[in-house]
């Protein structure tokens, strides 16, 4: 079964960085999009930014200039390098990818495939 792992969450002080990172494994034939969200304490999952194979990349309002959304097709991986973080970035990041894969000898294809996601508190 095809998994994601989100890493690289942590405590941070507002205007500081992190790194996300968040790997597919398991019978993997091809990823195509892939993408990050993110859920604050009371609020709906909401998109943070998506990268299609061919490297073009969209962001949500909020986090443009500050976010980088890139991508290691070789590894199966996304990355989410984030900057200048805000209290208001605080939540749970959560990353999808598009994927076919196979189970059983037979192809399947996915595009609601999610991570356990991880922790991200910045701090005033």
């Amino acid at each position: 079964q095809v998994q994601l792992v989100e890493s690289g969450g942590g405590l941070v002080q507002a205007g500081g960085s992190l790194r996300l990172s968040c790997a597919a494994s398991g019978s993997i034939v091809n990823i195509n999009a892939m993408g990050w969200y993110r859920q604050g304490p009371g609020k709906e999952r909401e998109l943070v930014a998506t990268i299609t194979t061919g490297g073009r990349t969209n962001y949500a309002d909020s986090v443009k200039g500050r976010f980088t959304i890139s991508r290691d097709n070789a590894k199966n991986t996304v990355y989410l390098q984030m900057n200048s973080l805000k209290p208001e970035d605080t939540a749970v990041y959560y990353c999808n990818a598009d994927i076919l894969g196979t189970e059983g000898g037979s192809y399947y294809y996915t595009t609601d495939r999610w991570g356990q996601g991880t922790q991200v508190t910045v701090s005033s």
